[in-house]
């Protein structure tokens, strides 16, 4: 689930106590959702088939302690104590752990990447090296190639993992909590009555997704706390009615008599034990919506004693019966008398974990899209006043028909357990192997301690994902299935795109045929914009040219426009427009690149043309002054001004002043004035091909200048405002991509028709950018790559 209650959640400033319990309470419905619902299923999916419970009680305690020791070192010390730690500017998850990394070491394969962006106030090094600080590592790194590549794929594989556990945790959940049914009728009625009721809920569950969860949100909080509150009551009342001596089970010796005892089969069951973490790297994930504290709080004071309490509390019924009617499950632990209510609330939290794992398939998908690395989906945001809340038409109805297709397909929890284990393992041992680079390249912490997490952690990770390997035949090939084919997906559209961005830097074309553009050769301006969408921060696209030959036209103000994400979760508005131009003044041609984080809202279409034109107007007054104020430099070097400055100047209209210079060290450079009609901040780029020069500057426009320079400004503005009205063209190209001659088979495949099939079938982008079709032009490509 994707909820932001406040900015505060992700700041770094020290927050009241009320503010932090109050953080921790809302993060019940969100983050703990799934993680709370587990003791459903855990002892019925553990002692499904490979293992029977007996007199001596040796298996029940020996899982009853592994579930201990699981749910203290993964969650409680692993995440809650490392893990979260590591956030991006209060963000957590996958891609947060890549950005870092990506931020630190040069393994981005991103592309129009520009040393300006490391200018944002975002992208701050929280943890920035010191001069004599230059680890093998990162050398090693970044002198692979290869390990880019592979590095990109391991991101993808914890990727395309999430979204396997957002298929298969619904189906799991709904179905373990209505299953409690199988009490109260026979098996010739419970096995046709579970299945159409999980179907109905779990249509229900994805057919409400697009009114967004904040319409119901505010209820999640209670009935996970009600949920909480009744399995460790329950728990504790089976403890002290049935074996107040349970405790003895928590002691790691347990683990070792289970595991002396049942051998291969009782190392095949960790696979329905490892269950007992699903849901953990929610803590992790949705860390930005909230903030340490409050997860940190939440989980050790509540979330985690319940759990551990309802785990004893089945223990100790079970260690007194032996010979029940009903297989092991967690209902026939609850009490008859309380058996309706602790039904309906289970129910009702396995639609809230359901909900959070939904809303956070939805998010990564969306991040996965800002990187380019998946084909493009229509976005609906579902709230205007909290970030983050969206909605994916398409992969919502395509989970709905996958999730029921599992629920009837598999028909018991053991094939779901199996299924839904690897999948979360799979995830953990992704977040588990990119800490572990964190906490060298990012935290510059000794190699040793990085090796020793990944050891510690990885091969308590890798002993529960190869008890699921197991189960391969039993349910565990879907979600590897599943990762195969999104990945394929992925990385087709990821390689395809990277493709064509240096097919544009090869073909772009120079600003001196721009320059050369003209009545002489027939080519006329039209009143207007046009927004030429491109792919390069630098250069003409030949996708203009190729417009200009085919009709020999273009509008009187022009501007190229690359819409880029970088490696940051948000890009602050008063950042996000880098703004120049192209060619002289009087060609009224300009450069914008809008700059957005990976879990930045894109704006659409109005707004998105309303406040380029502003921010062009900004820029042309800044750009009037600084011309005005440094005349005699500019005469200097006309020549230089005239050719490469003006493609290479940048400006970033903002609202908070402070200064970076070449060398790193805060300078100020301010130009105050008496009276002042207006006042903006500016960052000024000049950007050479292997260096930038990133300046600050704070400027205001008098009264009184210069009556020619001013009548030149106010020509160029009434230009703008012409422009304007006169209408806005939107400009795009129309692409198809094909694979070079002498290809190999396999590239051929995945170009020729893999990725020209995603292109064909899914959101082409004009209406990802939502443009009016009376205002597009497209412009016809062909890719040879």
């Amino acid at each position: 689930m994707d909820l932001n209650f406040g900015k505060c959640c992700g700041s770094k400033k020290k927050e009241s106590w009320r503010s932090v319990m109050l953080l921790a309470y809302q993060s019940l419905g969100v983050v703990y959702g799934d993680l709370s619902i587990s003791p459903l299923y855990v002892f019925k999916s553990t002692f499904a088939e490979d293992i029977r419970h007996s007199e001596t009680n040796e298996e029940i305690f020996g899982v009853l302690s592994f579930v201990f020791w699981t749910l203290t070192l993964v969650p409680l010390l692993k995440y809650v104590f490392i893990v979260l730690r590591a956030d991006d500017n209060g963000e957590g998850g996958t891609f947060a752990l890549y950005s870092l990394i990506c931020r630190h070491v040069k393994v981005s394969l991103l592309p129009n990447r520009q040393v300006a962006d490391e200018a944002l106030s975002t992208y701050k090094l929280e943890h920035p090296p010191e001069k004599n600080h230059d680890s093998c590592v990162k050398r090693y790194l970044e002198k692979h190639k290869w390990l880019h590549t592979a590095l990109l794929l391991l991101v993808l594989l914890g990727t395309c993992m999430v979204i396997g556990d957002g298929l298969l945790t619904p189906a799991i959940s709904v179905f373990s909590a209505v299953s409690g049914l199988e009490m109260n009728m026979s098996k010739e009625h419970h096995q046709y009555a579970v299945i159409p009721i999980t179907c109905f809920i779990l249509v229900c569950l994805f057919a409400l997704q697009h009114f967004g969860t904040h319409r119901v949100g505010f209820v999640f909080a209670p009935i996970v706390l009600t949920w909480l509150l009744c399995i460790s009551g329950i728990g504790l009342y089976n403890i002290i009615q049935w074996n107040p001596h349970v405790y003895k089970a928590l002691s790691p010796k347990y683990m070792f008599m289970f595991l002396r005892k049942t051998r291969v089969s009782g190392w095949m069951s960790l696979g329905g034990i490892l269950l007992c973490i699903t849901g953990a790297e929610a803590m992790f994930a949705d860390l930005g919506h909230f903030n340490y504290a409050a997860i940190q709080i939440a989980f050790t004071f509540l979330v985690y004693p319940a759990l551990i309490l309802a785990y004893m509390g089945q223990a100790a019924y079970l260690s007194q019966h032996h010979n029940s009617a009903h297989a092991i499950g967690f209902y026939i632990s609850v009490p008859k008398c309380v058996h309706w209510p602790v039904l309906m609330i289970a129910i009702l939290a396995s639609v809230v974990g359901s909900q959070a794992i939904i809303s956070g398939t939805f998010s990564i998908i969306n991040q996965s899209q800002s990187l380019g690395c998946f084909p493009r989906v229509k976005v609906i945001h579902t709230s205007d006043k909290i970030h983050g809340q969206i909605y994916i038409p398409e992969i919502n109805w395509m989970l709905m028909v996958l999730c029921i297709a599992v629920t009837i397909g598999f028909r018991d929890v053991k094939h779901l357990g199996n299924a839904s284990g690897l999948a979360v393992m799979a995830v953990m041992l992704v977040t588990t192997c990119l800490m572990s680079l964190v906490i060298v390249l990012c935290w510059h912490k000794p190699p040793i301690l990085a090796l020793l997490f990944l050891l510690f952690f990885g091969s308590i990770e890798l002993l529960y994902f190869s008890a699921s390997l197991t189960k391969f035949r039993e349910g565990a090939w879907l979600p590897i299935l599943l990762s195969l084919f999104f990945m394929i997906i992925m990385f087709v559209w990821h390689y395809a795109t990277i493709k064509k961005y240096e097919f544009d830097l090869q073909n772009k074309v120079s600003l001196e045929w721009l320059l050369a553009l003209g009545p002489s050769l027939g080519i006329s301006r039209v009143p207007g914009i046009g927004l030429v969408f491109t792919d390069l921060t630098s250069g003409i696209p030949a996708n203009f040219s190729r417009f200009v030959t085919n009709l020999p036209a273009f509008h009187r103000v022009l501007v190229f426009v690359c819409v880029k994400s970088v490696p940051v979760p948000f890009v602050p508005a008063a950042e996000r427009y880098l703004v120049g131009r192209v060619g002289p003044v009087d060609h009224r041609s300009y450069r914008c690149i809008v700059r957005y984080g990976y879990r930045d809202v894109h704006q659409d279409v109005d707004s998105f043309e309303t406040e380029l034109v502003s921010k062009l107007g900004d820029f042309i007054r800044y750009d009037w002054h600084r011309r005005t104020t440094t005349r005699e430099e500019e005469e200097e070097d006309t020549v230089r001004s005239n050719e490469s400055s003006s493609e290479s100047r940048l400006a970033v209209i903002g609202t908070v002043a402070y200064e970076i210079e070449e060398n790193l060290q805060p300078e100020s450079v301010s130009i105050g004035f008496t009276t002042v009609e207006s006042m903006e901040d500016v960052i000024e780029m000049a950007a050479p091909p292997t260096t930038t020069t990133v300046k600050r500057v704070r400027f205001a426009v008098e009264e009184e200048e210069d009556e020619e320079a001013e009548a030149e400004l106010r020509s160029e503005l009434m230009d703008l405002v012409a422009a304007q009205e006169a209408g806005t063209a939107f400009i795009l190209g129309h692409s198809h991509v094909k694979a070079k001659q002498g290809s190999s088979v396999m590239k051929r495949l995945a170009v020729n028709f893999g990725y020209n099939f995603l292109r064909r079938n899914c959101r082409g982008p004009d209406v990802a950018l939502k443009v009016p079709p009376v205002s597009l032009l497209e412009v016809g490509m062909v890719y040879v790559i």
